[in-house]
């Protein structure tokens, strides 16, 4: 399956002109790469709006409201600026782990969206591994973060990074706990095989009682820790760290972490969307259309809970995931996995 039917023409239209196969591939690929980097920087700018709106709501204030309608130009704005800024690096940084860090951040987040399915076709490659493909490219931000906290040669930055790094580890065991109830069901790892067993609106795995909703809510706590987001976000502890990992980053390394956790939060979005609302799955309306509306439904919950709740502890953090996500997340899959043997839920 390719991107829509407009990959699938180039990708024709390329091979006509006897180009050697190899040069095809590497073209129609790098097209398919600008399209789904144009649509997440996109995503990345209205992402930034929407959370500046919402949390002046929440705190009932307007926000930005100066440059266009309801500010909707401040965003553009503030990356022409970011484009401007000079690009700094420490005298004492470690300059290639210093250089390399938000590269890895920003391409560990945009290879996700090779198995994320958008719509009905609307996927780069349907892998037979595509959960697991995600959940393994997911923790290189870990890597990115140590490199970012190491090479910075700050010891705020160092403490921010490992910070991370204790935290993502910590939240991704419960986070995979939680995924694993609906692979069992499905009895594949196919994104596309998880969205098709969810055809009706009661066959979505949030509505399967009890261990849907147990699931859901795990991989929601899980999923906001992952992508450092408050009542997570000790990484970047600003009373304590003074904006943690990247506070030695300017310029545009500094907006590639920033679209990194932007896009990261997208993304887990999407993916709690395809495990457990039913992916592109809809009546009426066009699958991608059914596939946005649900992504950004979760994206709003994740911007609620960071204007919302407060930051917790850091033993409060990690006792949290050790001691009642992780036997909650067991007993429930252990549950999932009866039900599953004794016929339930078989439709």
């Amino acid at each position: 399956m390719e991107l829509a039917g407009v990959f699938k023409y180039l990708y024709e239209q390329l091979a006509a002109t006897g180009l050697p196969q190899v040069w095809v591939d590497i073209i129609a690929l790098a097209v398919l790469a600008v399209v789904i980097f144009g649509f997440l920087a996109l995503v990345v700018l209205f992402l930034v709006w929407v959370e500046r709106k919402v949390s002046a709501h929440i705190q009932q204030r307007l926000g930005p409201m100066r440059t266009g309608w309801h500010g909707w130009l401040q965003t553009i704005v503030d990356a022409i600026k970011m484009l401007q800024k000079e690009d700094i690096t420490p005298v004492t940084a470690d300059r290639p782990v210093f250089y390399w860090a938000p590269i890895i951040a920003f391409v560990s987040a945009f290879l996700v969206y090779i198995v994320m399915p958008f719509g009905d076709g609307l996927i780069v490659s349907d892998l037979n591994i595509g959960i697991l493909f995600i959940l393994a490219i997911t923790t290189f931000t870990v890597i990115s973060l140590l490199m970012a906290g190491w090479g910075s040669n700050n010891k705020y930055a160092l403490l921010g990074g490992m910070r991370s790094a204790a935290q993502v580890v910590s939240y991704e065991v419960p986070m995979v706990i939680s995924v694993l109830p609906v692979v069992l069901f499905v009895g594949s790892l196919s994104m596309v095989d998880i969205v098709q067993s969810q055809a009706q609106i009661y066959q979505w795995y949030i509505f399967r009682l009890p261990f849907g909703p147990i699931a859901f809510l795990m991989y929601l706590i899980s999923a906001t820790a992952e992508i450092n987001r408050t009542p997570f976000d000790l990484p970047e502890a600003e009373q304590e760290l003074v904006a943690g990992f990247f506070v030695e980053y300017s310029g545009m390394k500094f907006a590639m972490f920033y679209l990194a956790e932007f896009i990261n939060m997208f993304t887990v979005s999407a993916i709690g969307a395809t495990l457990f609302l039913g992916g592109w799955q809809g009546p009426l309306l066009p699958s991608w259309m059914w596939f946005l509306i649900k992504t950004f439904g979760l994206v709003l919950v994740f911007m609620w809970f960071r204007w919302t709740y407060p930051r917790v502890r850091v033993d409060q953090l990690m006792e949290f995931s050790w001691k009642f996500l992780m036997p909650v997340g067991f007993a429930n899959l252990i549950l999932a996995g009866w039900m599953k043997y004794s016929g339930w839920f078989n439709w």
